[in-house]
Parts: structure tokens; C-alpha cells; sequence
């Protein structure tokens, strides 16, 4: 087999982020995994178990931004911007379970009162952890600051709690390597993972909300509000709604304007206020659908919309009896 070269010139900002994360989640973990199995130190024993899924996870995260970023087609005609959702899910189930691991780890060293060994080395070792990684967070920070990806802010937060994570590690060695005392190791891996679990909650409740079509961040919506209100072509608006994959923001909306207007001064109206939607936040796709009504039919629509689910209730509820 050949060499595979990964072109990082080439690659979008949050995909080389996901390449620089899976390599030095690499190096941490070989550096870990050999104090850590030599020390029978639960805390760094932890730390490298953490890197590990760090590095699964970063190298899934490539994969699923590399998919994200494919053009639409004509199954998937809105893209796959929702894969990185998923991403996001998938990464704070592995955080999560990697944190039940590690306090499963922690009870059983205070059961079985493991001693702790090679402590200098291993306080070298996490002291090199938490530069490297403090770097790392300082450049995922500023890829999710441009980018605005849900994936690669999850990748910042994980590292973020690695970051902590380590520093607590630190602390329980020098403790340890001080008073002897093997139970302090043992109970700083229990609140690492207890802590882990806790910083989980955060992606995946975001993640989950993208695939449940949450609505784009209340400010945003009035500033689009604003825009459609503030152009004095438009006699009104109803019906704005919006969502996001994590890579493009999706917004609906229906403009009242008048009946006498010509279908070419209606569409150039249209791409003006898109337009200005759009640089709203311009590191994003947006895909805008607006909608012409002659006159205001919010009401009607409503009554409609509302006749026709509980038509459609009725007619599954018939077919339930029929059954």
C-alpha cells in the first residue's frame, strides 16, 4: 500500500483543526498510556484514557466535517451539514462513558489500596500534558471563533476539560509524592470523572437541539426581524422561522408587499434583504426562502394549518380503531 498524504494546505480551518487535535491527542496518549500503566496511578491511568478517545473522536470529527462540507445533491439536496450534529452526540456519549470508567477505576483503587509509583516521572509527564494541550485549546478557540462549528467548539470544551483535568492530576501527584497518601490519587480520578460526565451534558444538549431544528439565538432572530421590517417596500411580514445544520442557517419567512408590484421588483427586494441577512454572521451558508403574499394572510394560514393537523389527527386516530 501507498502513503497517504493529508494536504492540510488544502483543507477547510475546521478539518486541519481536527487533524492537529488527533495528533496531539496521539502523542499525549503514548506518553500517558506508559507512565500510567507503570505508576498504577488511577488519575494518569485516566488522563490517558481521555487522550485515547480524544484521539478517536478528533479523527471522527475529520471524517464527519470532511462529509459536512460535500455539496448538496439530489438525495441529500440541503447537504449533510447535520453529520457534524451527530459528531457532536456521538463525541459527549464516548466523553461521557470514558468518564464512567474513570471513577469505576477509582473505587477500585480505594478498594484494592493500590500504591501509587513512579511519581516524578509522572508529574513530568502531566506538566508536558497541560502545555501542549493549553496550546491546542488556545487554537481550537480560535478556529470555533471563525468558523462558528459546533464541532470543533466541542473539541475546544473537551480540551478545555482535559486542561483541568490534568491540572487536577498534578495536584493529586504532588500530594500523593508529599504525604504518601494513595487515597488522595484515587479520589481526584473520582472527581475527574464526575466532572468529565458534567461537561458532556453541554455538547450533546447542543448537538441535540441542531437535529431538533431549535430556532437560530433569539438576537439573531429580531436582527433578521429588523431587517425584513426596516426595508418601507415591505408592508408587513409573518411566519419567520429559523434553524441551523451547525454549517449553513436556514431562514422562512413571508413578506406582505403590494398587489400591484411587478414579480421582477418583488424579487429584487428579496435579494436585497437576504443579502443583508446574510452578513449577519458571514462565516455561515445561509439558505433564505422568502415568500410573496399580496395582502396579510397570517390568519388564514393559521386556521388552515391548524384544520389541516387536526384532520390528519383524526384520520390516524380512525385508523388506530380500525386496527
Amino acid at each position: 500500500m501507498g502513503n497517504i498524504e493529508i494536504d492540510t494546505a488544502a483543507m477547510s480551518p475546521q478539518r486541519r483543526a481536527t487533524v492537529v487535535s488527533s495528533a496531539v491527542a496521539g502523542i499525549l496518549t503514548v506518553v500517558k498510556l506508559i507512565v500510567g500503566i507503570m505508576s498504577a496511578s488511577v488519575a494518569v491511568l485516566a488522563s490517558a484514557i481521555d487522550s485515547i478517545l480524544d484521539m478517536a473522536v478528533s479523527t471522527f470529527n475529520f471524517f464527519a466535517i470532511k462529509k459536512s462540507e460535500e455539496h448538496p445533491n439530489e438525495t441529500f439536496q440541503y447537504g449533510k451539514g447535520k453529520i457534524q450534529a451527530i459528531a457532536g452526540v456521538v463525541e459527549g456519549t464516548i466523553i461521557t462513558i470514558s468518564g464512567l470508567f474513570i471513577i469505576y477505576e477509582a473505587i477500585g483503587k480505594f478498594i484494592e489500596k493500590r500504591e501509587t509509583l513512579y511519581l516524578a516521572p509522572s508529574l513530568l509527564v502531566m506538566l508536558f500534558s497541560i502545555i501542549l494541550t493549553w496550546f491546542l485549546v488556545r487554537y481550537l478557540l480560535k478556529i470555533a471563533e471563525e468558523t462558528d462549528n459546533i464541532v470543533i467548539k466541542a473539541d475546544a470544551l473537551h480540551y478545555q476539560t482535559d486542561l483541568l483535568s490534568n491540572t487536577a492530576v498534578v495536584a493529586a501527584l504532588g500530594i500523593v509524592y508529599i504525604s504518601g497518601w494513595d487515597w488522595v490519587d484515587a479520589l481526584f480520578g473520582l472527581g475527574i470523572g464526575l466532572y468529565i460526565i458534567y461537561s458532556a451534558y453541554e455538547i450533546i444538549e447542543e448537538s441535540v437541539m441542531i437535529l431538533l431544528d431549535r430556532s437560530l439565538g433569539s438576537e439573531m432572530v429580531a436582527r433578521i426581524g429588523e431587517i425584513i421590517a426596516n426595508d418601507k417596500r415591505v408592508n408587513a411580514y409573518h411566519w419567520l422561522k429559523t434553524r441551523t445544520d451547525g454549517t449553513h442557517n436556514f431562514v422562512e419567512f413571508h413578506m406582505v408587499l403590494t398587489p400591484e408590484m411587478t414579480l421582477e421588483e418583488a424579487h429584487n427586494i428579496a435579494e436585497e434583504i437576504e443579502y443583508k441577512i446574510a452578513k449577519l454572521e458571514p462565516s455561515k451558508g445561509w439558505i433564505i426562502t422568502p415568500h410573496f403574499d399580496p395582502y396579510d394572510d397570517e390568519h388564514i394560514n393559521e386556521s388552515y394549518y391548524k384544520a389541516q393537523v387536526a384532520k390528519s389527527v383524526k384520520f390516524y386516530a380512525e385508523e388506530g380503531e380500525k386496527k
